[in-house]
């Protein structure tokens, strides 16, 4: 039975005017981490490639991993990443500025992971909260820490279940989760039942903006079916009875936006960050499919002198390490094709050590390797962070190592 399926419309409008805009060609699913006893288990490779909508400017993946399989096994946790902490520490006292929430108003987090953000709230002395979470290991560790969480896939059976019981919110949130879900009409007509008369819906995302703009191919990979903008967002949510009443930059995930919504028609007015950033898009061409194109075309000419370059390395008999085994690692190892000139992939997460990476099965070791392993290069495939990465392992260099960094050109640091 396949694992995904390939819908032939919009997410956000139902046009079936979409265009192929940037054909990665089929990859890995990015978590599937293999154990040296499945080694000789053909990975599963789907097509990661994104279409542009003509009617509504949505771009999108149309080839859709069913969650059931995407979601399980899953090891990506908040709370193990200390700048994320800090930023939905941030975040929670932002909504609750331009909210003006009570205390005792319910807060729900759709795709709440371990609880990071709830978290955040309850340190701000809100009591009534509750999380939504698909993975079973995960949620689990929300609930152990005092989370009240929900295991399953949020939907409209969830909101109504939620709504007998709970009542209705004055805060729902969905971090980087608005990106990840297939069926996003019945998921913002939900949220509109769940919302008090003046509740707020606050959402982050990557940012189409950012990810044009700067080539974040980092961030395409299979979980994130939606790259999102403002002028594709604001006429979907008015379809659903919610309305855009506030956006905001940030540099999370190499460029992001958090979106405020109201119910349409709602209390609060509209800032004019909403007019600015659909100015500023218009201005960019976001609203063409020729942009996106160009942003393909680009990342052709990186690919190209990136297999040029470990092609000349290998031939003059060095080593080479990826430093990185998330989720972009296996969109840029699939894309770049460089796969078979690496030697192995290191990484923080433990839970990933001494697993091979779909696809290539590449070795994931310890970070702690490079020092005994020795390799003459070593790929920053976790791009994010290449400036902490590369301050971390000053003794890497000063031992003659060279870090290579990718985007928005191939450098080699010396």
């Amino acid at each position: 039975m396949s694992i995904y399926k390939k819908r032939s419309n919009c997410r956000l409008c139902g046009s079936e005017d979409v265009e192929l805009v940037v054909p990665l060609g089929n990859s890995p699913v990015s978590e599937k981490y293999i154990t040296e006893a499945d080694l000789e288990e053909e990975a599963v490779e789907v097509p990661l490639n994104l279409y542009f909508c003509n009617n509504c400017t949505h771009v999108q993946l149309l080839d859709v991993v069913e969650p059931e399989y995407l979601w399980s096994d899953y090891t990506f946790k908040t709370g193990n990443n200390p700048k994320l902490i800090e930023h939905f520490d941030d975040l929670s006292r932002r909504i609750e500025l331009f909210t003006g929430a009570r205390k005792r108003q319910l807060v729900i987090d759709i795709g709440s992971n371990d609880g990071t953000l709830l978290d955040s709230f309850c340190r701000l002395g809100y009591t009534n909260i509750l999380g939504v979470g698909p993975s079973l290991e995960i949620s689990k560790l929300a609930l152990d820490s005092g989370i009240r969480t929900i295991n399953r896939f949020f939907d409209e059976d969830v909101a109504e279940e939620i709504l007998n019981q709970y009542g209705k919110a004055g805060i729902v949130t969905a971090n980087n989760v608005f990106a990840h879900i297939d069926d996003l009409g019945s998921i913002a007509s939900a949220i509109k039942e769940l919302l008090a008369e003046e509740g707020v819906f606050v959402f982050e995302v990557s940012y189409l903006l950012d990810v044009v703009g700067k080539m974040l191919i980092g961030t395409i990979f299979h979980e994130h079916l939606s790259y999102h903008s403002v002028l594709a967002l604001d006429p979907f949510l008015r379809l659903h009875g919610l309305e855009i009443i506030k956006v905001e930059r940030g540099p999370e995930q190499g460029g992001s936006i958090v979106v405020y919504a109201q119910l349409l028609g709602g209390n609060k007015n509209i800032d004019n960050s909403v007019y600015q950033s659909i100015s500023m898009e218009k201005e960019f061409n976001l609203d063409k499919s020729f942009t996106v194109k160009k942003m393909y075309e680009r990342l052709e000419t990186v690919k190209s002198d990136l297999i040029d370059l470990v092609s000349t390395l290998k031939s003059n008999g060095s080593t080479i390490a990826g430093f990185g085994a998330a989720r972009a690692g296996t969109t840029l190892l699939s894309y770049f094709g460089i796969g078979s000139g690496l030697d192995f992939l290191v990484d923080d997460n433990s839970d990933k050590h001494y697993k091979y990476s779909p696809g290539d099965k590449l070795q994931v070791l310890p970070v702690s390797e490079i020092y005994n392993k020795k390799p003459d290069y070593i790929i920053i495939f976790a791009w994010l962070f290449a400036d902490q990465i590369v301050g971390r392992h000053n003794e890497f260099i000063s031992g003659g190592g060279r870090f290579i960094t990718v985007f928005p050109e191939i450098k080699v640091l010396q």
